[in-house]
Protein backbone atom coordinates (compact mmCIF):
# COMPACT_ATOMS: atom_id res chain seq x y z
CA UNK A 1 0.00 0.00 0.00
CA UNK A 2 1.19 3.37 -1.06
CA UNK A 3 1.69 6.19 2.36
CA UNK A 4 1.08 8.81 -0.57
CA UNK A 5 -0.94 11.22 1.52
CA UNK A 6 -4.85 10.95 0.10
CA UNK A 7 -6.27 14.67 0.40
CA UNK A 8 -9.68 13.19 0.74
CA UNK A 9 -8.30 11.39 4.25
CA UNK A 10 -8.38 14.30 5.48
CA UNK A 11 -11.30 16.88 5.22
CA UNK A 12 -11.50 20.32 5.96
CA UNK A 13 -15.28 21.38 6.85
CA UNK A 14 -16.69 25.15 5.55
CA UNK A 15 -20.45 24.19 4.78
CA UNK A 16 -22.65 24.71 8.07
CA UNK A 17 -25.00 22.50 7.10
CA UNK A 18 -22.41 19.15 6.44
CA UNK A 19 -21.14 19.87 9.63
CA UNK A 20 -24.87 19.91 11.06
CA UNK A 21 -25.35 16.87 9.29
CA UNK A 22 -21.87 15.04 11.13
CA UNK A 23 -23.20 16.65 14.21
CA UNK A 24 -25.46 13.79 15.34
CA UNK A 25 -24.98 11.00 17.83
CA UNK A 26 -25.88 7.64 15.61
CA UNK A 27 -24.02 9.44 12.98
CA UNK A 28 -20.43 9.60 14.97
CA UNK A 29 -21.06 5.98 15.43
CA UNK A 30 -21.21 4.44 12.37
CA UNK A 31 -18.33 6.75 11.41
CA UNK A 32 -16.67 5.39 14.33
CA UNK A 33 -17.79 2.11 13.60
CA UNK A 34 -16.53 1.92 10.04
CA UNK A 35 -13.38 4.17 11.17
CA UNK A 36 -12.49 0.96 13.71
CA UNK A 37 -13.76 -1.95 11.28
CA UNK A 38 -13.76 -0.82 8.13
CA UNK A 39 -16.31 -1.09 4.94
CA UNK A 40 -19.92 -2.71 6.18
CA UNK A 41 -23.60 -2.90 5.10
CA UNK A 42 -26.03 -0.96 6.94
CA UNK A 43 -27.57 -4.03 8.59
CA UNK A 44 -23.96 -5.20 10.35
CA UNK A 45 -23.37 -1.50 11.51
CA UNK A 46 -27.34 -1.64 12.82
CA UNK A 47 -26.66 -5.27 14.24
CA UNK A 48 -23.62 -3.80 16.03
CA UNK A 49 -24.82 -0.36 17.47
CA UNK A 50 -27.98 -2.51 18.75
CA UNK A 51 -29.90 0.09 16.23
CA UNK A 52 -32.60 -1.01 13.44
CA UNK A 53 -31.62 -1.11 9.94
CA UNK A 54 -33.72 1.30 8.83
CA UNK A 55 -32.25 4.26 10.92
CA UNK A 56 -28.66 3.31 9.98
CA UNK A 57 -29.74 3.12 6.48
CA UNK A 58 -30.94 6.65 6.50
CA UNK A 59 -28.18 8.16 8.44
CA UNK A 60 -25.46 6.64 6.17
CA UNK A 61 -27.30 8.16 3.42
CA UNK A 62 -27.10 11.07 4.97
CA UNK A 63 -23.09 10.86 5.53
CA UNK A 64 -22.99 10.27 2.08
CA UNK A 65 -24.99 13.21 1.01
CA UNK A 66 -22.66 15.23 2.85
CA UNK A 67 -19.21 12.98 1.31
CA UNK A 68 -18.39 11.32 4.90
CA UNK A 69 -19.04 7.66 3.84
CA UNK A 70 -19.67 6.50 0.62
CA UNK A 71 -20.73 2.84 -1.23
CA UNK A 72 -17.96 0.10 -1.57
CA UNK A 73 -17.05 -3.10 -3.23
CA UNK A 74 -19.41 -5.76 -1.91
CA UNK A 75 -18.59 -9.36 -2.57
CA UNK A 76 -21.42 -9.61 -4.65
CA UNK A 77 -24.30 -7.57 -5.90
CA UNK A 78 -27.00 -7.96 -3.43
CA UNK A 79 -24.30 -6.84 -0.55
CA UNK A 80 -24.12 -2.66 -0.09
CA UNK A 81 -21.16 -2.04 1.78
CA UNK A 82 -20.26 1.77 3.06
CA UNK A 83 -17.08 3.26 3.59
CA UNK A 84 -15.51 6.21 5.60
CA UNK A 85 -14.73 8.66 2.55
CA UNK A 86 -12.41 10.83 5.22
CA UNK A 87 -10.92 9.91 8.55
CA UNK A 88 -9.99 13.24 10.02
CA UNK A 89 -11.94 16.06 9.67
CA UNK A 90 -11.63 20.12 10.83
CA UNK A 91 -13.80 22.71 10.80
CA UNK A 92 -11.55 25.81 12.00
CA UNK A 93 -12.48 27.85 8.77
CA UNK A 94 -16.34 26.96 9.41
CA UNK A 95 -16.33 29.46 12.68
CA UNK A 96 -15.56 32.73 10.88
CA UNK A 97 -19.21 32.94 9.74
CA UNK A 98 -22.38 33.19 12.35
CA UNK A 99 -24.09 29.79 10.51
CA UNK A 100 -20.97 28.22 10.75
CA UNK A 101 -19.37 28.96 14.28
CA UNK A 102 -23.29 28.00 15.48
CA UNK A 103 -22.66 24.64 13.81
CA UNK A 104 -19.42 23.81 15.01
CA UNK A 105 -20.38 24.59 18.60
CA UNK A 106 -23.32 22.25 18.56
CA UNK A 107 -20.56 19.63 17.02
CA UNK A 108 -18.25 20.34 19.83
CA UNK A 109 -20.15 20.46 22.26
CA UNK A 110 -21.84 16.84 20.98
CA UNK A 111 -17.72 15.54 20.75
CA UNK A 112 -16.55 17.07 24.09
CA UNK A 113 -19.88 14.78 26.04
CA UNK A 114 -18.64 12.07 23.98
CA UNK A 115 -14.52 12.13 24.89
CA UNK A 116 -15.83 12.88 28.82
CA UNK A 117 -17.99 9.96 28.59
CA UNK A 118 -15.00 7.80 26.54
CA UNK A 119 -12.71 9.42 29.85
CA UNK A 120 -14.59 7.71 32.39
CA UNK A 121 -14.94 4.47 30.49
CA UNK A 122 -11.24 4.51 30.49
CA UNK A 123 -11.03 5.48 34.01
CA UNK A 124 -12.65 2.21 35.12
CA UNK A 125 -10.09 -0.10 33.36
CA UNK A 126 -7.11 2.36 33.38
CA UNK A 127 -6.19 0.16 37.04
CA UNK A 128 -5.95 -3.11 35.58
CA UNK A 129 -4.15 -1.57 31.84
CA UNK A 130 -0.71 -2.45 31.00
CA UNK A 131 1.74 0.39 32.41
CA UNK A 132 2.53 1.66 28.63
CA UNK A 133 -1.09 2.47 28.27
CA UNK A 134 -2.22 3.05 31.78
CA UNK A 135 1.33 5.67 32.36
CA UNK A 136 0.71 7.43 29.00
CA UNK A 137 -3.22 7.95 28.88
CA UNK A 138 -5.44 10.55 30.55
CA UNK A 139 -5.62 14.41 31.23
CA UNK A 140 -2.78 16.39 31.06
CA UNK A 141 -3.29 19.84 31.65
CA UNK A 142 -0.81 22.77 30.91
CA UNK A 143 -0.91 26.83 31.24
CA UNK A 144 1.44 29.08 29.18
CA UNK A 145 1.32 33.03 28.01
CA UNK A 146 1.48 32.88 24.20
CA UNK A 147 0.98 35.33 21.26
CA UNK A 148 -1.33 34.33 18.91
CA UNK A 149 1.17 33.60 16.22
CA UNK A 150 2.75 31.45 18.81
CA UNK A 151 -0.37 29.24 19.44
CA UNK A 152 -0.81 29.30 15.31
CA UNK A 153 2.77 27.52 15.48
CA UNK A 154 1.79 25.31 18.80
CA UNK A 155 -1.70 23.95 17.25
CA UNK A 156 0.16 23.19 13.90
CA UNK A 157 2.88 21.38 14.79
CA UNK A 158 0.75 19.31 17.07
CA UNK A 159 -1.46 18.86 13.85
CA UNK A 160 1.64 17.90 11.63
CA UNK A 161 3.08 15.10 14.69
CA UNK A 162 -0.37 13.50 14.75
CA UNK A 163 -0.79 13.62 10.73
CA UNK A 164 2.50 11.04 10.43
CA UNK A 165 -0.04 8.69 11.88
CA UNK A 166 -2.95 9.61 10.29
CA UNK A 167 -1.09 8.86 7.00
CA UNK A 168 1.15 6.12 7.79
CA UNK A 169 -2.47 4.16 9.41
CA UNK A 170 -5.58 5.27 8.27
CA UNK A 171 -8.11 4.10 11.16
CA UNK A 172 -10.38 2.51 8.09
CA UNK A 173 -7.30 0.17 6.90
CA UNK A 174 -6.61 -2.82 9.43
CA UNK A 175 -3.50 -3.92 7.10
CA UNK A 176 -1.02 -0.43 8.70
CA UNK A 177 -1.97 -1.76 12.09
CA UNK A 178 0.84 -3.22 13.82
CA UNK A 179 0.26 -6.03 15.76
CA UNK A 180 -0.14 -4.83 20.00
CA UNK A 181 -2.03 -1.47 18.78
CA UNK A 182 -5.28 -0.17 19.92
CA UNK A 183 -7.39 2.50 18.99
CA UNK A 184 -5.95 5.91 20.61
CA UNK A 185 -8.42 9.26 20.75
CA UNK A 186 -6.91 12.32 21.30
CA UNK A 187 -9.47 15.27 21.86
CA UNK A 188 -7.66 18.57 21.68
CA UNK A 189 -9.15 21.18 23.98
CA UNK A 190 -7.70 24.61 23.66
CA UNK A 191 -8.88 27.62 25.82
CA UNK A 192 -8.49 31.23 25.54
CA UNK A 193 -8.83 33.36 29.09
CA UNK A 194 -10.37 37.00 28.12
CA UNK A 195 -7.66 39.73 28.56
CA UNK A 196 -6.61 41.02 31.34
Amino acid sequence: MSLEKDPRRSRLLDDPLAIRAMAHPVRLDLQSLLGREGPMTAADAARRLGISQALASHHLRQLAKYDFVEPAPGKDNRERPWRLVSTSQSWRDAIKTPDGAAAAEVLEQLMAERALDSLANWQQRRPDADPVWRDNSGIGQTGIYLTGDELAELVGQIDELLQRWVDERPVDDKSTRPPGSRYVSFTQIVTIAPEE
